[in-house]
């Protein structure tokens, strides 16, 4: 089976969930016996071409559209044209496809591109939606536009893949999607990826943030207003008032960071919540490995991929019910939920978990288990290869 598969993103260059996603996913279907050519835009840095896990890597010079001048949709167009072509030159050279997958709309007008082209079935995994991240509502001209590129992907797509059934349930909603067009197949993580810090002493590195004293309470991710940082800051008080020796730390960067350092500084706590902005893999991993707690507080979170790096890392996990999270953390069983947008239920989630650490303990053991079960790349792989077997043969019995 030949798969070409298009993302907006793939390492180096990850972002946030959708590269993280696909830059697991496309070796776990190589493992599997997928031959797999990712076409991905990239910047002069990165080689055009090369073979990483078993996946043919097409990297194509077009600059991301936050780098560039003009709106983030035009941008994402212009681009798609340079990916279009390589896409075209790629199915030459490989003399046939069998299916296109694209995920998500930043590369969708390439992939239907292909898709019509060639006569090629085209499945689509939807990470996401403009919609959902206004909460219901498109508040500009270039947020219709993004939804209206997102209504025409499910359209075109033979199939539709959700990583979680309340993404399906938006995909039905806002795109009018039949509902016997949709899978769901979760998101994963490779839950032995921190095997290599076990027994490590980590001593010297915790005292780089936080006294031996204190718990420290983590977050990590963008820092935009759907992720909830805002009201873990605003929760701080609250929980240090009852736990006066815990320290805040939060890992990410975007476009709210400012909005946030001001919020710290007028809540006078600089001595207990510390933005780290931008931190490498490495230092992520470690700092997961500390933690005390880590802290999930979004608004709108289509899946939560940075929930189960937190259980895969066996640290408890607080997190809102809310979208995709909600499949993942089990209250009471796999973590803590709280209510969204909410500093005093966030706090209380907090708290319990500080608190009762024999607690805490048996979630942490519950949420791996459920990694092992449920969230491994290998077994998401299958899953979407079932995908692609059915809708290959469903293109053979049609006269396109």
């Amino acid at each position: 089976m030949r798969v070409l598969m298009l993302s907006w993103e793939y390492p180096p260059y990850v972002v946030g969930g959708l590269g993280a996603h696909v830059g697991a996913l496309a070796p776990a279907l190589a493992r599997l016996g997928v031959e797999v050519h990712m076409v991905t835009p990239c910047q002069a840095d990165s080689p055009l071409r090369e073979t990483i896990g078993g996946v043919e890597v097409h990297r194509v010079l077009c600059p991301p559209p936050e780098m560039a001048e003009g709106s983030f949709y035009d941008q994402a167009v212009r681009a798609n044209r340079d990916l279009a072509a390589a896409c075209i030159r790629i199915r030459e050279e490989v003399g046939g496809l069998d299916l296109v997958h694209d995920h998500d709309w930043l590369t969708s007008f390439a992939a239907r591109e292909v898709k019509h082209a060639f006569h090629l079935p085209l499945v689509a995994t939807i990470h996401a939606t403009e919609r959902g991240r206004g909460r219901g509502s498109l508040g500009t001209p270039e947020a219709v536009r993004i939804d209206s590129a997102e209504w025409w992907l499910v359209y075109e797509a033979w199939r539709v893949i959700c990583c979680a059934e309340y993404m399906a349930d938006q995909v039905r909603d806002y795109f009018q999607a039949p509902p016997d067009k949709l899978d769901v197949i979760p998101n994963g993580v490779n839950p032995h990826h921190f095997a290599h810090l076990e027994g490590v002493d980590l001593t010297a590195f915790r005292a780089r943030y936080a006294r031996p004293e204190e718990k420290i309470v983590l977050y990590v991710g963008r820092i935009v207003q759907e992720k909830g940082a805002e009201v873990l800051v605003r929760a701080a008080p609250i929980v240090l008032a009852e736990a006066p020796d815990t320290r805040f730390l939060i890992a990410g960067r975007g476009p709210e960071l400012e909005h946030l350092r001001r919020l710290v500084e007028e809540l006078s706590l600089q001595h207990r919540v510390s933005l780290l902005g931008f931190i490498d893999d490495d230092t992520r991993d470690r700092l997961y490995v500390v933690a005390d707690c880590a802290v999930f507080p979004s608004l709108y979170e289509p899946f939560g991929i940075v929930a189960l790096e937190a259980m895969a890392a066996r640290t408890p996990v607080v997190a809102s019910e809310v979208g995709g999270l909600r499949e993942v953390v089990r209250h009471a069983e796999t973590g803590i939920t709280i209510y969204p947008n909410d500093p005093d239920s966030c706090a209380w989630g907090i708290l319990h978990t500080l608190k009762h650490p024999e607690w805490a303990a048996m979630r942490v053991e519950n949420a791996y288990r459920s990694l092992l079960e449920r969230f491994n790349w290998d077994t998401i792989a299958g899953q979407t290869i079932e995908v692609y077997d059915r809708v290959i043969a469903e293109r053979a019995r049609t006269d396109w």
